[in-house]
């Protein structure tokens, strides 16, 4: 198995995209590279703590590769949309990638070089090595499961019927 820790905007709506893959074994929800230890979902909302809301991602790469979650990824977000993604706006709301493996630095990065240079235009998306992570609340955990009707800035219908669960 391998891991990932992805922020595109409101944690809610990547948690529930990712869930829905095949191959996607496990997503919690959480804060990543932050300047303060064990920060609250109220505190990393003021943008003063560093942290960017966060999906951590365990996945089967026999099943879904890394270049295909990325490009998921991609799908939802826009790309050059700096602190902001649907109606989120703040630090908290980037997007970014965080690897553990210094490996997956490099494919994220020749992915996301691939894109700019097909799209001709450069990205904001956050590349770094995981620095820390919090898990959220019991309350952001599977939230939009919880309440259906919540806010989610992330249109499900992007993922094909092939690629679901």
């Amino acid at each position: 198995m391998k891991e990932l820790y992805i922020a595109g905007g409101c944690f809610w709506g990547v948690q529930q995209y990712y869930m829905l893959l095949k191959g996607v074994i496990k997503t919690e929800t959480g804060y990543a590279n932050g300047l303060t230890e064990n920060p609250t979902y109220h505190d990393v909302l003021t943008g003063k703590t560093g942290h960017a809301e966060v999906v951590y991602l365990t996945y089967d790469p026999k099943v879904i590769s890394l270049h295909d979650i990325i490009e998921h990824f991609f799908r939802f977000i826009n790309p050059y949309s700096l602190n902001k993604q649907g109606n989120d706006i703040g630090v908290q709301y980037r997007s970014g990638l965080y690897y553990v493996n210094q490996d997956d630095k490099l494919a994220i990065e020749h992915f996301i070089r691939q894109f700019e240079k097909t799209h001709n235009k450069k990205t904001v998306i956050e590349v770094e090595k995981l620095k820390n992570y919090h898990r959220a609340e019991e309350e952001h955990q599977f939230y939009l499961c919880k309440k259906p009707d919540g806010y989610c800035h992330i249109d499900l219908s992007l993922i094909k019927e092939e690629e679901k669960r």
